[in-house]
């Protein structure tokens, strides 16, 4: 038969209550009594039962992850983050895609509070009042990451979009463009479409280069959304040098289109990124791009989770991480 918390208890020569306090907090238990319960532990093969230490704690040492596109490849590294989070804080992961639809995100919801997780981190995505009242009304604490809301006073993790906006603009600015164009996510479906297209405008108009603005175009998520955003883009703006792109992926989908029309990438037009996903040192030509510390976001939101679940609160609302420029072979002077 599989062995009990008291066959441990049994052996070690110690009360259930010892054997407990050894598993969740060890260093509450003198050395002696803690080396004879892990010594039992060992010999035979105990491995609690987390059902029941739910029971007794009313937790479910379980965290839910709420993700728009799990086919995205930012958000395998946020994935990624999470997890080695949980693993050192004690959590198992649960991860649900969405796919921006939000009767299934809605559901989901209603899913994760059924299995009793004991908070949420809601990624990439636009808090809409809907899903606030619906995560409100389950009584489930949640964070955000890779987003924020100005609307709710809810924990978030994020870097400051319009900032590595701005740095990614002016950057092309530096090299010596004057005729830039953007390719940017719909502002209605985006939390962070509009701050990066203001990072955009605010590095032209310091610069004097305000006629660029009218310059750009909107793609929803994917590779071949921003190629046909890069045709509209150059058959309306043949005369671009360069492309802020607010995605790695939309860069390489503006970087294939002018592949496919023999301008060359940086020859003809540089073209920078946002996000360094790891397929941007892969790609030809090697990407510029504002890397995000899309592992580090993830770690982060589930110990801001963690935080919150334990104290009731987080000592810093809205935090900001850093971007950093990469600079790799898609630009180059003009």
């Amino acid at each position: 038969m599989k062995p009990t918390i008291r066959d441990v208890a049994r052996m070690a020569e110690v009360s259930i209550s010892t054997v407990s306090r050894v598993m969740n907090a060890p260093n509450s238990v003198v050395e002696s009594k803690r080396n004879r319960v892990m010594e039992a532990v060992e010999r035979l093969r105990y491995q609690p039962n987390s059902f029941a230490r739910g029971l007794i704690y009313k937790k479910s040492f379980t965290l839910g992850l709420l993700i728009p596109d799990i086919e995205n490849l930012y958000f395998a590294g946020v994935i990624r983050g999470m997890q080695d989070a949980c693993i050192k804080l004690g959590y198992s992961l649960m991860i649900c895609n969405t796919d921006r639809d939000k009767e299934r995100l809605l559901s989901y919801i209603d899913n994760f509070h059924e299995k009793q997780v004991d908070g949420i981190v809601f990624a990439s995505d636009v808090l809409y009042p809907e899903y606030h009242d619906k995560l409100v009304g389950c009584r489930i604490p949640f964070v955000l990451v890779s987003s924020h809301s100005d609307e709710f006073h809810i924990p978030s993790v994020e870097v400051d979009d319009e900032a590595a906006a701005y740095d990614a603009v002016k950057f092309l600015i530096d090299l010596g463009h004057k005729d830039i164009g953007m390719i940017g996510f719909n502002h209605d479906n985006s939390v962070s479409g509009p701050p990066r297209y203001e990072g955009f405008v605010r590095a032209l108009t310091e610069s004097g280069l305000q006629q660029n603005i009218v310059k750009s175009k909107y793609a929803s998520h994917r590779f071949e959304h921003a190629y046909q955003a890069a045709h509209e883009l150059f058959t309306d703006y043949p005369e671009l040098t360069a492309v802020f792109c607010v995605a790695d992926e939309f860069a390489m989908g503006t970087i294939s289109y002018l592949k496919d029309r023999n301008i060359l990438v940086p020859g003809q037009v540089s073209v920078i990124g946002f996000d360094n996903l790891r397929m941007s040192s892969m790609f030809i030509p090697k990407l510029t791009t504002i890397a995000q510390p899309i592992y580090e976001l993830g770690y982060r939101a589930a110990e801001k989770l963690h935080e919150l679940l334990t104290t009731g609160e987080v000592q810093v609302l809205n935090e900001k991480m850093e971007h950093k420029l990469i600079v790799r072979e898609s630009t180059r002077e003009k």
